[in-house]
């Protein structure tokens, strides 16, 4: 029996060997991209300050004469969303798509003046926010990604069981010996920080997961519901509030994700009438009668929307205005859906109506984004991904040090030892948690068996 904590000991630094082969690059890559979208607000400041400060002289353009301009410098883009300004002294936004790119349109709402543009997919924030959520290579990068956070999740679980001091407390174990040197010093420098780093990768993991196309989406369809009364009444669309999140960019919060769109009712159309939608080169015309864009405006003032706060345009003759905010503070979030011909607001989502789990989950992304308190959140999510680079880079070191020539370096597995069955009982909950996770395990548990065991032991013989 003496032999089992071995065994589990050598299965654990095995699995752990696994997770890091494939974890840290995603680690690397996350980290740097997170470190980035962290600190979007001072960033863009830096970057973009003559596109986002307006002169604040006189009254104001109303969104519908902010639009006309925009259509008159722009006249053969298609205009999806509205920003208004947050605040008196910055500038509105305008989202449009124009030669097959997509712009972000800056207008000084005093003067009227387009202050210039920005590619939409192209800049840095989000270029970081879309390889962060997908590496830019769609549907394969998401699952790449929830593949490599679950995978994170069996690091820290075995890292943790390799950190155990077992009797021994102190310097190698909660601070690393200054005095060491080479691969002791690496090994060191990697378990004080996977330790002390442990707790808020975890959180990390699992709050980035609720934003992935799978193991997310599955989640939400659980976890995230509202009364069907909310819905019951309201014409809807057959299309989900998730549609309007783009790996670039996020209108709508996670817990709105899966509601449905609600759809517009046309009035009866002289098919002979004028379209008078907002819709140009590539979207579809909107029937007349549609209601201004002022008039959304003013219906998210006096409902008490949150400045901050986005207008996503309809699509087509059955789409909605969607205003949509998705607030450092999750208390101040809001959708609202309003039917572009006669102005009813058809739902009007809150923080209070949001279940337990939603709450949850919306507090750990701001927190997770830095935006829930301010600077200091910012600080310490930055020292979060130095901490997990830290950690990445010295287990690279650590595995080059002592990798054997030529070898990938796969630590040996003893087939003599007993099997301790806790170890199975952890991986397992492991597989049913993260379900790509369970198959990946399966699938490199019969790579370890056919091929690199059996060519080990042809090495040997």
């Amino acid at each position: 029996m003496s032999k089992a904590p071995v065994s589990f000991y050598n299965q654990a630094w095995r699995w752990h060997f696994y997770a890091g082969l494939f974890v840290i690059p995603f680690m690397i890559v996350l980290s740097l991209t997170g470190i980035i979208y962290l600190f979007k607000p001072q960033l863009d400041n830096l970057m973009y300050a003559d596109l986002l400060k307006a002169n604040p002289i006189g009254q104001s353009l109303s969104a519908e004469q902010q639009l006309a301009r925009v259509q008159a410098a722009y006249p053969q883009a298609a205009v999806s969303q509205y920003l208004p300004p947050v605040d008196a002294h910055h500038s509105a936004q305008f989202v449009v798509s124009e030669a097959g790119r997509k712009l972000n349109l800056f207008i000084d709402p005093y003067s009227g003046i387009v202050l210039g543009s920005q590619d939409a997919q192209n800049n840095l924030q989000a270029l970081a926010r879309a390889i962060h959520g997908e590496l830019l290579i769609g549907t394969v990068g998401d699952r790449l990604v929830e593949l490599a956070a679950g995978w994170g999740v069996v690091l820290v679980v075995s890292g943790l069981y390799l950190w155990w001091p077992r009797g021994r407390w102190g310097a190698g174990v909660l601070w690393p010996r200054m005095a060491a040197r080479g691969r002791l010093f690496w090994r060191d420098v990697h378990a004080v920080t996977g330790f002390w780093g442990s707790l808020l990768l975890l959180f990390m993991l699992l709050t980035g997961m609720t934003w992935t196309g799978f193991w997310g989406q599955k989640f939400a369809d659980v976890w995230n519901q509202f009364p069907a009364v909310m819905w019951n009444d309201l014409p809807k669309s057959g299309v989900e509030a998730r549609s309007l999140n783009k790996p670039e960019s996020q209108t709508v919060a996670w817990a709105m994700e899966n509601t449905p769109l609600p759809a517009s009712t046309p009035p009866a159309v002289d098919p002979h009438a004028a379209h008078n939608g907002h819709n140009m080169a590539d979207m579809a015309p909107v029937a007349s009668g549609q209601i201004a864009l002022q008039q959304v405006v003013d219906i998210a003032q006096a409902r008490g929307v949150t400045p901050g706060y986005s207008i996503t345009l309809p699509q087509g003759k059955e789409g909605v205005y969607t205003i949509a905010i998705s607030a450092d503070d999750p208390r101040n979030d809001a959708t609202l859906h309003i039917d572009q011909y006669s102005g009813e607001v058809l739902a009007d989502v809150r923080w209070q109506h949001y279940n337990l789990v939603a709450k949850s989950v919306e507090a750990g992304v701001m927190l997770h984004e830095g935006k829930l308190f301010g600077l200091a959140n910012q600080l310490l999510m930055l020292a979060v991904c130095l901490l997990i680079l830290l950690s990445s880079v010295s287990g690279l070191v650590i595995w080059w040090k002592r990798r054997p020539q030529g070898q990938l370096g796969v630590p040996p597995l003893r087939h003599d030892l007993p099997l301790w069955k806790t170890a199975v009982v952890i991986m397992v909950a492991l597989g049913v948690a993260f379900p790509l996770v369970g198959i990946s395990l399966v699938v490199i548990g019969l790579v370890d068996w056919l091929v690199v065991s059996r060519v080990r032991r042809v090495e040997m013989a």
